[in-house]
């Protein structure tokens, strides 16, 4: 085994992880505890595996990946969708934690998604802080709703709730706010960012916190991380309409009401609205151009550390 590629799955549980090697269809199991991940991390070290791949399970896979990133091992978080595609494009329609893990140890083996550096743990403590602040705005939605046709015997309730919520929210923002304000690098691109005519602290924080990468990458592909891309369909003679598809959504909700500040006070952005709704362009298609042009421009702007002006945008 040692001459030849090995690859790695493990299915992630809150009891437990379950590990296959690709191709030697070998499995394990351990315990999801600080022990069993040390188990884990000696028992694979050894084998100098290629790829280890594991699904993005809503943050039970953080530990598991800070123990083998410790090991020194090349680890993937890879996207649930992609990989259940890529069972059923198999053949493969059972799913156990066992099936699960083979599944992900043939997907490092054959797709070899690249390895992308992962989040410091300061941006990860910002990441987290702006899924909170998503979370409570969601819920003073929610709550803000029920109170329009609430009875009155629940009415001081739901006030109350709403209240707390809100008070939750604006110390989020200032711990926010705080956190960006203690680093030097975050600061000078959060004023780089705002400096932009309909960029705001929310989405300024947003892509500090879940865009890492912006100024790292190119335009389009920025473009395709936060889902603004168009994507062609197309078969033969057939020329189908271009669409926007996958990307990281909550991002790109910030950015569309950015850009509809934006179309408002952003001299180019307003002029480029303007001239594609002149040229027969719907509103929606207009708006989703103009948020690729201010995310390329916002990535422009952060990869040559220069403000805003008319000029370069």
């Amino acid at each position: 085994m040692s001459q030849e590629s090995v690859f790695v799955g493990i299915d992630v549980s809150k009891a437990q992880l379950d590990v296959a090697l690709y191709p030697s269809q070998e499995g394990m199991v351990f315990a999801h505890t600080e022990e069993g991940l040390g188990r884990l991390v000696d028992r694979i070290k050894p084998l100098w595996p290629t790829l280890v791949v594991l699904e993005a399970t809503g943050g039970l896979e953080m530990d598991v990946v800070a123990a083998l990133l410790t090991g020194e091992l090349p680890v993937v978080v890879a996207n649930p969708r992609q990989v259940r595609d890529f069972a059923k494009a198999t053949g493969q329609l059972a799913k156990t934690d066992a099936l699960d893990a083979q599944i992900l140890a043939r997907f490092a083996a054959s797709v070899r998604p690249e390895i992308r550096p992962r989040k410091s743990a300061e941006t990860q403590d910002l990441s987290a802080l702006v899924a909170r602040r998503r979370q409570v705005l969601d819920m003073i939605t929610a709550e803000s709703n029920r109170l329009r046709t609430a009875p009155s015997c629940t009415r001081k309730n739901l006030e109350a709730h709403i209240a707390w919520l809100k008070k939750c929210l604006k110390e989020l923002d200032k711990e926010l706010g705080q956190t960006i304000r203690r680093s030097p690098v975050w600061r000078e691109k959060d004023e780089i960012l705002k400096s932009t005519p309909g960029v705001g602290r929310v989405l300024a924080t947003t892509l500090l916190a879940d865009v890492p990468e912006l100024g790292l990458v190119t335009g389009k592909e920025v473009s395709a991380l936060v889902g603004v891309a168009p994507m062609n369909c197309d078969s033969g003679q057939f020329r189908g309409w271009r669409i926007v598809w996958g990307g990281r959504a909550h991002v790109r909700t910030v950015l569309y009401m950015s850009t509809l500040s934006g179309i408002r006070c952003n001299p180019v952005l307003r002029a480029f609205y303007q001239r594609l709704r002149l040229a027969g362009k719907e509103h929606k298609v207009a708006m989703t151009a103009c948020m690729r042009k201010l995310v390329v421009t916002l990535n422009a702007m952060m990869k040559n550390h220069s403000y805003w002006s008319p000029t370069h945008a």
